[in-house]
């Protein structure tokens, strides 16, 4: 109905605009089309990535579902590859439906869109025909009943699959020609602002060419040196512009045009561009003016809703002055038309003179281009001007005119001083000297220091260059100084810790006082209790401030260093022992028997007759200290190592020896491994040969 029309209108309109976006907004890029390989190497690649990828190992002894998995997944897995490889190729190559009308009948006049477009679909049914094949052979190969009769259901789908990519050689190699050709082609931007150089052979096209851009296009002096279509770069009101350089054209129908001609009439019907028509007027291209204006007039229906520019070249040769009447008639006939109608003529157009110059010379070249891009600009400007969307931008903006409020003149009031600093400097009579004449004057740049104390506002000039005092709120901090302020300091310091000790003082009388049935020594004990609990907090919060982060020190060292009253001694020893209400007379004794550092040296003498006495002194019979590990002693050896043990805190020979006992069974299962202790990590054999040989299945390779 009209309703559902009138309603979809909206929406099929926001779509076309997008689609006409999407189009203006796409870059070409067809040097990134994948390789397109010939039929062999395309077979050639997809077996062996079958073969190397998927397991090769089967046996006759297998379960026939295992049978039947291993060669389904080698049909599968061919087919994926054949598919994930042609459906590259059809992405790649653009499809003519899709892109800008100019490289549409650029492909069609290079490689004929038909072929091209057939050569595809072939690929395409190609695809469809290899998966139809993997579908059914896989069917089949769910009903198979031996190994033998999977396996060459297996072998009849890979045939068949490479028996239809060797039907399709020729169209592969034509593909691959295509890509070749297509990565050569230059990048053209059909969207952008665009020169357009037409004309007859040899008239100048690529001089004027290489003139204006940094392109370096053959120039020769014969006919057809260009066979394509060239693009150069250059700048115009800091803008980029794309110049494009159109092989020659003959005056001739268009079916018996050639593919060189064709490309520039593709060019010239599809892009948005100024074309510039260059006539020779020396005729030393071998083609009178009255041919080249039969040209311009055959190819002019070409140039609709274009700007166009008819620029004269090799005026060096011969002037314009110099032409035959009836040359000139021409000339002036295409002029004529290229300016257009008096209705449609933009401003700027009026002009008479045509753009003429010489580019053996360079005389005249940048005024032709300057004309070229002025045109295209303004007719930009009015296309979008004339578009629906300028008027929907035009109908959100407001421009603001200010109206008088009153006819009371306001004019700038300029200060009394201002306008008499004015009159004096019109006069001569002041004279303002900068710090950059001043630098001169005074021994130049790394003499001359600036003085920025001079232009200070105080009440007192001579205040200027002082040092001291510093006023701060209008008062002398200097006033304020006191010179005994570090004596008055320590003085304060000093109070505050008697303050502290009163304080602390009145605090545990309180404390005690708060206990009236206590006697004295109750009293004195509290006080101690109190005393080291106070000291335990204070400990902790250190520690805790410190993070932790202290090294961990071995007792001896930290009892030394870190904390003197913490220091191993007998004396504290023995006050501990006794305070536990056992004897340290034995304990001390040791303790001094084995420090080292106040035995001195013995003589051996002494040393053996202390052993001899205790021998004698020891009348019971010695039992067997040690577990297996004695017999394995030297026997040279003659110490007592069981004696050397009494350190370890074991109580008697009993402990000490149930104690080695225990280590050995611990040791035995290391023994069995090979290992000297826990911490031996010792890898013995590097590369075991169940891990490092034999085919690799996929995703088992990060062992290697």
């Amino acid at each position: 109905c009209r309703d559902c029309e009138a309603r979809a209108r909206p929406s099929l309109e926001r779509c076309a605009r997008k689609t006409e976006a999407a189009m203006a907004s796409m870059q070409y890029n067809f040097k990134k089309i994948t390789t397109v390989p010939t039929a062999k190497d395309f077979i050639d690649v997809v077996l062996s990535r079958t073969q190397r990828q998927t397991p090769t190992v089967v046996h006759r002894g297998y379960a026939i579902t295992r049978i039947r998995q291993f060669y389904m997944r080698k049909v599968k897995f061919t087919q994926t590859s054949w598919n994930e490889k042609l459906s590259r190729i059809l992405e790649d190559f653009p499809r003519v439906d899709d892109i800008h009308p100019f490289y549409s009948d650029l492909l069609n006049v290079l490689y004929d869109k038909d072929h091209y477009k057939l050569a595809l679909g072939q690929l395409n049914t190609a695809r469809n025909i290899i998966d139809k094949i993997a579908k059914d052979y896989v069917k089949l190969l769910k009903y198979g009943d031996s190994l033998y009769r999977c396996k060459q259901l297996k072998r009849a789908a890979l045939g068949r699959m490479c028996t239809i990519m060797k039907k399709h050689a020729a169209s592969l190699a034509y593909l691959e020609q295509v890509r070749q050709h297509m990565s050569r082609l230059p990048s053209i931007d059909p969207n952008t602002r665009t020169i357009l150089v037409c004309g007859y052979p040899n008239v100048g096209k690529s001089s004027f060419m290489n003139k204006v851009t940094r392109a370096d296009v053959e120039v020769q002096p014969y006919a057809f040196t260009t066979k394509s279509i060239y693009v150069g770069h250059t700048d115009y009101k800091y803008l980029r512009w794309q110049v494009l350089d159109t092989p020659g054209i003959l005056d001739r129908p268009l079916e018996e045009r050639n593919t060189i001609e064709m490309q520039s009439i593709t060019a010239m019907a599809h892009l948005r561009a100024v074309v510039l028509y260059i006539v020779d007027a020396s005729e030393q291209c071998g083609y009178t003016i009255k041919q080249q204006s039969d040209l311009f007039h055959s190819i002019k229906p070409l140039f609709a809703n274009k700007p166009l520019v008819v620029a004269i070249n090799k005026t060096d040769v011969r002037k314009l002055e110099d032409l035959k009447p009836e040359d000139a008639s021409l000339i002036d006939a295409m002029r004529d038309a290229a300016r257009g109608p008096a209705s449609l003529r933009m401003e700027g157009d009026d002009e008479d003179d045509l753009p003429t110059m010489s580019t053996l010379n360079e005389e005249g070249v940048s005024f032709v281009k300057q004309v070229c891009c002025d045109k295209l600009l303004a007719a930009r400007v009015e296309q979008k001007l004339a578009s629906r969307r300028a008027g929907e931008v035009l109908n959100r903006l407001h421009v603001a005119q200010p109206k008088p409020r009153d006819a009371v003149a306001r004019p700038a009031v300029i200060p009394h001083s201002v306008a008499l600093n004015r009159l004096k400097k019109a006069d001569g009579s002041l004279k303002i000297v900068t710090e950059k004449e001043l630098q001169g004057l005074n021994g130049g740049a790394g003499v001359y220091s600036a003085d920025l104390r001079k232009d200070y506002q105080l009440d007192d000039d001579s205040w200027k260059y002082d040092i001291m005092p510093e006023i701060f709120n209008g008062k002398n901090v200097a006033d304020f100084i006191d010179p005994e302020i570090d004596e008055r300091l320590a003085e304060l310091e000093r109070e505050e810790d008697e303050l502290e000790a009163a304080f602390a003082e009145e605090k545990a009388q309180a404390e005690m006082e708060a206990e009236p049935d206590m006697d004295d020594e109750e009293k004195a004990l509290l006080k101690e209790v109190r005393g080291r609990r106070k000291e335990l907090v204070e400990t902790h919060r250190r520690k805790k401030s410190a993070g932790n982060n202290a090294p961990t020190l071995p007792r001896t060292v930290s009892a030394s260093h870190a904390d003197p009253a913490k220091r191993a001694t007998t004396k504290r020893m023995k006050e501990s022992l006794e305070a536990m209400g056992v004897d340290p007379s034995r304990a001390i004794a040791r303790a001094r028997d084995r420090s080292v550092a106040r035995e001195g040296r013995l003589r051996k003498r002494s040393r053996s007759a202390a052993e001899t006495d205790e021998a004698m002194d020891d009348d019971e019979e010695k039992v067997r200290k040690h577990s297996s590990k004695s017999r394995s002693v030297s026997v040279a050896r003659r110490v007592d190592r069981a004696d050397r043990s009494k350190s370890v805190g074991l109580r008697d020979d009993d402990e000490r020896m149930r104690a080695q006992k225990m280590a050995d069974k611990a040791q035995r299962k290391m023994n069995k491994r090979a290992k000297i202790g826990e911490a031996d990590r010792t890898i013995i054999t590097k590369m075991p040969k169940h891990l490092f040989s034999g085919k690799r299945g996929i995703g088992k390779t990060d062992r290697r």
